[in-house]
């Protein structure tokens, strides 16, 4: 039986967002001191990284918005 495309958007969506969770928490395990020196500037730069690429997610549920593919680096 083939699934349809609610199926498969569900499948998907469980399995990405699940995936997501699992990176954003391993990139809280990087908050400890004792065994990474960062910058406030690095967090900052960071966290609006994450928060540009969700709103841009967000906004490709909604309109037609060109996404921004760029890849992140520090520094």
């Amino acid at each position: 039986m083939s699934e349809d495309s609610r199926e498969k958007f569900v499948r998907l969506a469980e399995s990405r967002v699940n995936n997501i969770v699992k990176t954003m928490r391993l990139l809280g395990n990087l908050s400890n001191r004792s065994n990474y020196s960062y910058t406030d500037q690095d967090v900052d730069k960071i966290f609006k990284t994450l928060e540009r690429e969700l709103k841009s997610a967000k906004a490709r549920f909604t309109a037609d918005s060109p996404s921004d593919e760029s890849t992140f680096k520090l520094d």
